[in-house]
């Protein structure tokens, strides 16, 4: 990809004591897009989102953020990026308003264009009421758009989003969902970990599964359930209807369904067999059903397919993870 907004190649990040964090990672992240970081607690999602943000350096290999190598050109690199980790890092004895001037001013936006972008993005994610209220009453979502907001002040053209709703209530969580998409449709790129693998299938494009730091899977989140494929259960009426079902499943799927007292699943690798279909065959060989469906899988069941354990919460940008 030779646009990529990101691209490491052979990255490997080893600490002290003999630690690997990364493994040889290979990525590419296509520009305007959502581009999801998932793996279990240790995978080493935020160990490749310091070095990506020139907080750490790698031990061997390269990295390129928006066209500057990571070692080479970290100052470039910070002047392309925004960076929103886990807690919000704001001073709640001051005003919404006043923390983004004074990031605004350290981001060498002057006082008067710091003033000038606070309000218009303040406004853009509805808090214009709200900026001259002291962030400390600001509620857990109003904190994070805040945090955001933040991030946002230099316009960065690939923002790294570590955790970004963790701790939200679903409604505040949906509306940092719709700030993600408005950047993306803006022109923004951005990279995003996350423990909820719902925001993964709802936000991302395109998304790499890592563990141990090595990639063990990407692609589209319909490209990743595809790799799994879909289950069909079964419910009969009664136990005594199990051989008639269990060979008419196997003989339209191709596998062997298991058992679970007068309920059957069965994985449909490839084509899935549509259901009508199904209660057809069940129904001509006298087999009588209580529930029958199709269950497509989640980002979730590929996770736990290609790592072997749940999804669950990554480490703070400041941990090794």
């Amino acid at each position: 990809m030779e646009n990529a907004a990101v691209r490491t190649q052979a990255l490997r990040k080893e600490f002290g004591g003999g630690v690997v964090a990364l493994e040889g990672l290979d990525l590419a992240v296509a520009p305007h897009t959502v581009y999801g970081l998932l793996g279990p607690n240790g995978a080493g999602k935020s160990t490749l989102v310091r070095v990506l943000s020139t907080l750490t350096r790698p031990t061997s290999g390269r990295a390129v953020v928006a066209g500057h190598d990571v070692a080479r050109e970290p100052g470039k690199v910070r002047e392309a990026i925004g960076l929103t980790g886990q807690s919000a890092a704001l001073d709640k004895g001051l005003t919404g308003r006043e923390n983004l001037r004074i990031f605004g001013k350290l981001s060498r936006l002057g006082a008067r264009g710091a003033r000038r972008r606070a309000d218009d993005l303040l406004e853009r994610f509805d808090l214009g009421e709200a900026g001259d209220r002291l962030a400390g009453t600001y509620s857990g979502g109003m904190l994070r758009r805040l945090d955001l907001i933040a991030s946002l002040l230099r316009a960065p053209r690939l923002l790294f989003l570590d955790e970004p709703t963790t701790g939200l209530d679903p409604r505040s969580r949906l509306g940092v969902w719709d700030i993600v998409r408005e950047l993306v449709a803006d022109g923004t790129t951005v990279l995003l970990t996350t423990q909820y693998l719902e925001e993964a299938d709802q936000l991302a494009s395109a998304a790499a599964v890592i563990d141990h730091g090595r990639l063990i899977a990407e692609g589209g989140p319909d490209e990743l359930k595809s790799r799994i494929g879909s289950h069909i259960d079964v419910e009969l009426e009664s136990a005594g209807q199990l051989p008639g079902a269990m060979a008419v499943l196997e003989r339209l799927t191709g596998q062997r369904p298991d058992a679970d007292g007068v309920r059957l699943v069965v994985a449909a690798v490839g084509e899935v067999p549509p259901l009508p279909r199904i209660v057809r065959e069940l129904d001509a060989a006298g087999v009588v059903i209580r529930d029958a469906g199709i269950r497509r899988p989640s980002l979730d069941d590929v996770f736990l397919s290609l790592t072997g354990k749940p999804a669950g919460g990554d480490q703070t940008l400041g941990a090794v993870a």
